[in-house]
């Protein structure tokens, strides 16, 4: 691969004060729940189904422990406690709350051992079985032979889940790898997960974990009949995300987006319960085996590509640096970046060779994620086409992990399948016509790219120690990311967070801490 001349030294530098913005919410990771983080431990302990008007079962639960007041205890003691007095399986429990038979809260309290030792049994049924998936996987891959890199990835967004399972496995005979299910319009808004299959979606499918299952199983079939496993990603966001995540490693799904401060920024989230759920629902995809995807391409649609390069790098590093707080190891960090300068400015070629040179060299291990070009994206299908051959250059000139293939019709209509054969016909073309190339080729080291990699580090570097300085919560409040502000006190979700009791009790967290080998 091309070697950008980077001192180490710098590079470090930028990771310790990353690291130092990370380590500053301790607090609020052991101090803090959220109702979205106790939901999660409800599907957890075993728990699905919903009410005949659609609200799933673990919002009745959490929903009814709040109005008593009770909840700082976590859900796990309660359902635990229930099924230890009336004799009852976790799902029994939610069904009777579900239609008001049970109130969890007046269940006379049970030996704390006996509770303990159902809460540690649910646990490790759950548990076992998301190893299972991993482990199906590492076979899978074991039989048909590794990722390859970078992967190619591709979107399927028909609202209807079994549509999208024709479309991905067209895709996956083209010769895609990695099939990503856009979720619906504004999804990440809902404080509850759909319940089931679903049919119509505005923009996209929703996520539920029948979807999942279905899209699963669909990916299966097909990668069994080209030999190769195919990857499923969804988004593990929004108001649902560490549950998103949960149904995630129940089902197998291998991506997940999954972004420390995305909520925040473009979905106007509370901070504090955004940094919350991203912490549990990372470990999740850590314990799981799944990979996430970091969303800094997003910052290049509200700012510029130049100007505001250093924020990207920024984000990746503090993107990195929450995931290693929650266990994720480096190599299923896919952080994200994006191919968005102006084609008509001169040299802008260069300008993201060196953006996307730098990403990789700090962060060498990384499965990092690259978007293509679409805020320049037009009508003119051809130059469109054009611009994501560059992008496919780039992404194999620089071996990227994953790559987001760009549609030549994306300022048109949603991709059809012809559409995305052509950008798989276009990403394979260019891998293999340049696939050694960035083994011959060397960087003059006083030359623009060289600059252009140091100059956005440097930028990112004061940008950290100005974030170390005021706290995470301030720059975000002043509009330091994006351009966007957003106050730690305000925003959607902010009502569902609350601290914990001093004997609260998450016993899916306290596992994962212990094998993932966190001593937070």
């Amino acid at each position: 691969m091309l070697q950008l001349s980077i001192k180490q030294e710098k590079i470090e530098k930028a990771k310790k004060l990353a690291g130092q913005i990370v380590n500053s919410f301790d607090w609020l990771f052991n101090g803090y729940s959220s109702e979205t983080i106790e939901r999660t431990i409800v599907r957890l302990m075993g728990i699905d189904g919903a009410t005949s008007d659609g609200t799933p079962f673990p919002n009745v639960i959490v929903e009814d422990l709040k109005s008593k007041k009770v909840l700082e205890r976590g859900v796990a003691y309660w359902v635990a406690n229930a099924m230890c007095a009336l004799n009852l399986t976790a799902q029994e429990v939610a069904d009777k709350v579900a239609i008001g038979e049970l109130d969890l809260s007046s269940v006379k309290p049970q030996a704390d051992e006996k509770v303990l030792e159902v809460i540690n049994t649910q646990t490790a049924t759950m548990l076992k079985h998301i190893k299972s998936q991993n482990n199906f996987r590492e076979e899978k891959f074991a039989t048909y032979g590794p990722r390859r890199k970078p992967a190619l990835y591709v979107i399927v967004a028909t609202g209807n889940i079994y549509e999208d399972v024709l479309q991905a496995q067209a895709a996956a005979r083209e010769g895609a790898d990695i099939i990503a299910v856009i979720r619906s319009t504004a999804q990440s808004l809902l404080d509850y997960v759909p319940y089931g299959a679903t049919t119509e979606g505005f923009g996209g499918t929703f996520a539920t974990q029948e979807n999942f299952r279905i899209m699963r199983k669909g990916l299966d079939e097909v990668g069994d009949e080209i030999k190769r496993y195919i990857g499923l990603t969804n988004y593990a966001s929004g108001l649902c995300m560490p549950e998103i995540a949960a149904m995630g490693a129940i089902e197998r799904l291998d991506v997940m987006l999954n972004d420390a401060m995305y909520g925040i920024l473009f979905r106007d989230i509370n901070p504090r319960r955004t940094l919350l759920d991203q912490y549990f629902s990372r470990m999740i995809n850590a314990y799981a085996g799944i990979e996430i995807q970091t969303g800094e391409d997003n910052y290049l649609t509200t700012s510029d590509a130049i100007e505001k390069a250093y924020t990207v790098t920024a984000s990746q590093l503090i993107n990195e640096q929450f995931a290693e707080y929650s266990g994720i190891k480096e190599e299923k960090m896919g952080l994200g970046h994006a191919y968005e300068i102006n084609p008509e400015i001169e040299n802008s070629f260069s300008y993201e060779l060196a953006h996307a040179l730098l990403t990789k060299t700090i962060f060498p291990t990384a499965p990092v994620k690259y978007m293509p070009p679409t805020k320049f994206a037009s009508g003119n299908v051809f130059k469109t086409h054009l611009m994501d051959a560059m992008f496919n250059f780039v992404g194999q000139l620089t071996g990227q992990g994953v790559q987001l293939l760009g549609m030549m019709t994306e300022a048109i209509h949603t991709p059809h399948i012809a559409d995305r054969a052509l950008a798989i016909e276009n990403a394979n073309y260019i891998f293999t016509a340049v696939k050694d190339l960035g083994q011959e080729l060397t960087l003059d080291p006083d030359g623009f790219i060289n600059k252009r990699a140091n100059l956005v580090l440097d930028e990112a570097i004061d940008f950290l120690q100005k974030v170390v300085d005021t706290g995470l919560f301030e720059a975000m409040a002043r509009g330091d990311f994006a351009d966007i502000k957003r106050p730690e006190d305000k925003g959607k979700g902010a009502q569902g967070v609350f601290k914990r009791s001093d004997n609260y009790l998450n016993p899916f967290l306290e596992q994962m801490k212990q094998e993932l080998g966190l001593n937070r």
